[in-house]
């Protein structure tokens, strides 16, 4: 009886199994698109631009922030430093703008520049600025200017309450403190290369969930935006008289 019992159980087991296997199944395919993304989009996102090398070298501005999240973005300019730093120096709400998407700033309320839209072209009174000064993110906030190295690196340095973007006080629930460097290299004679990198540090942990699945989508299409505006203006921005030779 025992025996026949036994073989019983195992019988209504057996149907159970090919079951089990099928929603594994499922359950891996369903996951295969966001592993792929983790494991290989996603590094290439994050330095968009950027070499594995520039991803890894140090930048000005690294040591201010512990970065549980960076980002190194690159892009290269047909202009000398001296023609592209102008245009970093202006940058912000109230001032030269972002050189992104004007319409999404505006929609966000971080959209009024000084010359309506993001310059098209270098404002000289825009060119004054120090160590300590503030960079504005919008009418609730800007970064201070940490390090300013003309024209080799421009460091902004914010810590804001991560859900309104207002500068971050004590008893906040949600910090975001992070660093924004645009660092400029020689690259051949009459050119340049650009390298923006974003380090941040941020509390509680959960929000790294938040993160890769909305700050990151939207800081590569805004950050790309601006590269490929400061790229193109820079190399033919009219107010600038070239000298060969001088980077």
């Amino acid at each position: 009886m025992t025996a026949a019992w036994h073989a019983h159980d195992i019988g209504r087991a057996e149907p159970r199994v090919p079951l089990m296997g099928a929603r594994s199944t499922r359950l891996l395919l369903a996951a295969a698109p966001l592993l792929l993304y983790f494991a290989a989009l996603r590094p290439r996102l994050l330095r968009w631009g950027a070499s594995r090398q520039e991803d890894h070298d140090r930048l000005p501005g690294d040591d201010l922030v512990r970065a549980r999240w960076q980002t190194t973005r690159g892009i290269n300019i047909s202009a000398p430093r001296r023609e592209v730093w102008p245009w970093l120096v202006q940058m912000g709400y109230g001032r030269g703008g972002w050189y992104s998407y004007d319409w999404i700033e505006r929609r966000v309320g971080a959209g009024d520049f000084a010359e309506g839209g993001s310059a098209k072209r270098v404002v000289p009174e825009l060119q004054q600025l120090a160590v300590g000064d503030t960079v504005p993110l919008s009418p609730n906030g800007g970064l201070t200017v940490a390090v300013l190295d003309p024209p080799n690196a421009l460091v902004l340095h914010y810590r804001m309450n991560a859900f309104t973007a207002t500068p971050a006080h004590e008893g906040d629930r949600a910090v975001l403190d992070w660093t924004w460097t645009f660092a400029l290299f020689p690259a051949h004679e009459d050119s340049s290369r650009l390298l923006v990198r974003v380090r941040a540090d941020y509390r509680p942990r959960w929000l790294f969930a938040f993160i890769p699945l909305v700050l990151e989508p939207v800081h590569l299409l805004m950050e790309r935006k601006m590269l490929r505006t400061i790229q193109t203006s820079a190399h033919g921005d009219p107010t600038l008289p070239r000298r060969p030779g001088v980077s």
